[in-house]
């Protein structure tokens, strides 16, 4: 199925954007070659580099304001629960301004997709520092360098209650797709945390291709919180992706 559209895209060449772009094109053409209508396939974001996706895939689509990516989506699944509803959103756009919304969907369970491009920097106004930007970064807000630790935004979903949680790396876009499907596919808020580096203001391709590893093979257990919490905290040596945390429980929308 074709999901091309005719807008330009306009991202840096080498983006890490392109990887999920291409991820998500293919886990839509999976997800309906498996049976759900593409009517009811629905993708929300918010402001920012991220935020051309749904310019450029032929879905239902909708263009939030900056952190409000959950409420919009959950306000689409309250009148339809046959929505397949899956938001995209930046470090910065989620992390910073709408980290409080980003809780309360966790919180809730509602039964949406959250993918955050995380280039752990402001890209599309020119560098500035982020929630995730490691410390010591420089950029045109931190000129000597930020003095703040990064915020870890895997622990912060465990402990909110998301009922999925997982990480890909956007130089790995058929690993992404498979964890976006699974995304779409759980019953419950579903956290997709996606590695994606900025060319221009934060490129760490080398650093994640050297360090980046599936938790697959460690054998994870995705029913174990505490594993889970502890898998999160891995960063420095080796960084893992795949799924972290995945459980059943009754979702908002059902219990509203």
């Amino acid at each position: 199925m074709k999901l091309n559209t005719n807008a330009e895209i306009t991202w840096c060449p080498g983006c890490g954007n392109f990887g999920i772009l291409a991820a998500l094109k293919n886990a839509v053409n999976d997800l309906v070659a498996e049976g759900t209508p593409k009517e009811n396939i629905v993708i929300a974001s918010g402001i920012g580099c991220h935020a051309k996706i749904v310019d450029y895939i032929n879905v239902n689509s909708f263009y939030s304001i900056h952190g409000r990516v959950p409420p919009t989506l959950t306000g689409m699944k309250l009148a339809n629960k046959n929505l397949v509803a899956i938001g995209f959103a930046g470090d910065g756009d989620m992390y910073d301004e709408g980290i409080s919304h980003l809780i309360h969907a966790a919180k809730r369970n509602t039964d949406i997709t959250m993918v955050i491009h995380d280039n752990r920097v402001f890209a599309l106004t020119t560098g500035q520092f982020t929630a995730t930007s490691p410390r010591g970064f420089r950029g045109k807000s931190t000129p000597n360098g930020s003095v703040e630790n990064p915020l870890n935004p895997l622990k912060l979903m465990l402990s909110a209650g998301a009922t999925f949680v997982a990480r890909g790396y956007a130089g790995n876009p058929n690993h992404l797709k498979e964890l976006i499907k699974k995304a779409a596919r759980h019953k419950g808020f579903s956290f997709v945390e996606v590695l994606q580096p900025c060319v221009v203001f934060n490129n760490t391709y080398q650093e994640y291709n050297r360090k980046v590893y599936d938790l697959s093979e460690d054998n994870h257990d995705t029913s174990s919180l505490d594993a889970a919490m502890k898998k999160a905290d891995e960063w420095k040596e080796r960084i893992p992706i795949g799924v972290f945390y995945e459980k059943e429980s009754k979702v908002f929308e059902d219990n509203f």
